[in-house]
């Protein structure tokens, strides 16, 4: 199969609406071609005239490691052009910025959840591309999470850097197809292009979103494997906690929680006795780590790690965000005075709770919370918003 990048490389026609115009990359690390060259010097080598380069969260070279650590403004030593960053000073592009190109290519790899911020970085752009008369194309890249929705919408007035719409957790899409419903619930009238993928089946085993023949190259520092960005939807709430998701160790937010305090196989039991029906689909596996950085730095944690991976996978049955909010519960229920919830400024948000802002509002915090909820509360409320976004998203789908 070809990414988008790929196609445009390889098809002249595609590339011929860029001659004669200034052409900016927004990019990271895993911008690369089925070769494994870097997405800016495969443009540059194909004589498209690259006058400047954008970074995301974690940077052009995905060198930073946590949340709220920022890139700085640089230029490129090898090519003289800036190399703006999109997680600084700004997260909106700037109108220095946005004067730079003519047409601005999009080519990040996503992991198909709300919260990973290359989706809100899209918005930005498009927003920005409207105000100053710019033209916006996406590089399609698969969504390594697949097709499946999951999780609830976001609330109005809910919205963040971890949240630019009312989407759920899970939201099923390519950036391409992003793009349109954006461009679509928003009004944004600007000329928006997608360079959509040759080949891609996201129904298709064995991969199911990701295509086995591609290498798994990080887009951000904790995305290390296919297996993270098929758990991501739900382990990602664990930021909201004061619990371990695993950085600090080699397999970041592949865990349900990690603690020295806390009893793995207890939580366990409780989960399969709570609701063993959001466990399908994947395996689950008592370990231990200790955190080199981060939360329980240097000490012994217990902890139960998801494998949505090889024999154990089963994409339709698979359920990270009913199964993370179930890890919780069991949790509360045999610990209901334990500190679960982190108190600390998460991207930029300084009022709200961060398991809030990551969620779009307070429902699954107050359902785990809640010594009288029940699994089929927060079914009723997920599963309702999961088929409206289904039936809106489904108009944008390219493939």
């Amino acid at each position: 199969m070809k990414f988008g990048i790929d196609r445009l490389l390889s098809e002249p026609e595609l590339r011929a609406p860029l001659d004669g115009k200034r052409v900016a990359l927004v990019a990271h690390p895993a911008s690369v071609t089925e070769d494994l060259t870097h997405s800016l010097d495969a443009l540059i080598a194909a004589d498209v005239n690259i006058t400047s380069a954008f970074g995301p969260q974690h940077g052009l070279k995905g060198d930073k490691q946590d949340n709220m650590v920022e890139t700085a403004d640089e230029t490129d030593p090898q090519y003289g052009i800036p190399i703006f960053s999109l997680y600084g000073e700004v997260r909106r592009p700037t109108d220095h910025m946005m004067a730079s190109a003519d047409v601005f290519l999009f080519d990040l790899q996503d992991l198909g959840c709300r919260i990973y911020t290359f989706v809100t970085t899209l918005l930005y752009l498009l927003e920005a591309a409207q105000e100053h008369g710019k033209e916006v194309w996406v590089l399609d890249r698969p969504n390594p999470a697949g097709r499946p929705v999951e999780g609830t919408l976001l609330l109005p007035g809910q919205e963040s850097f971890v949240g630019a719409g009312p989407m759920p957790m899970r939201h099923g899409l390519t950036l391409g197809e992003m793009g349109h419903w954006f461009v679509g619930h928003f009004g944004i009238d600007v000329p928006y292009r997608v360079i959509e993928m040759q080949g891609w089946e996201p129904d298709a085993g064995p991969g199911y979103g990701w295509p086995t023949d591609r290498v798994w190259i990080n887009p951000s520092p904790n995305a290390v494997t296919v297996n993270m960005a098929r758990a991501y939807a739900g382990t990602v709430m664990i930021e909201g906690a004061n619990v371990s998701e695993g950085r600090g160790t080699t397999r970041p937010l592949e865990v349900l929680f990690g603690a020295p305090d806390l009893d793995a196989a207890a939580v366990l039991a409780e989960m399969r006795r709570i609701a063993p029906e959001w466990m399908e689909g994947c395996a689950i596996r008592e370990c231990h780590f200790e955190p080199t950085f981060h939360k329980h730095i240097g000490e012994l944690c217990n902890a139960l790690m998801i494998h949505a991976e090889g024999p154990f996978y089963n994409h339709n049955a698979f359920k990270p965000w009913r199964l993370q909010a179930l890890a919780f519960k069991a949790i509360r229920n045999l610990r209901p005075d334990y500190d679960l919830w982190r108190d600390f400024p998460y991207e930029y948000e300084l009022d709200r709770l961060a398991i809030d802002v990551i969620n779009g509002g307070p429902s699954l915090r107050e359902w785990v919370d809640s010594a009288d909820s029940a699994p089929g509360d927060l079914e009723a409320l997920a599963s309702k918003d999961e088929a409206a976004w289904v039936e809106t998203a489904k108009r944008h789908l390219l493939y």
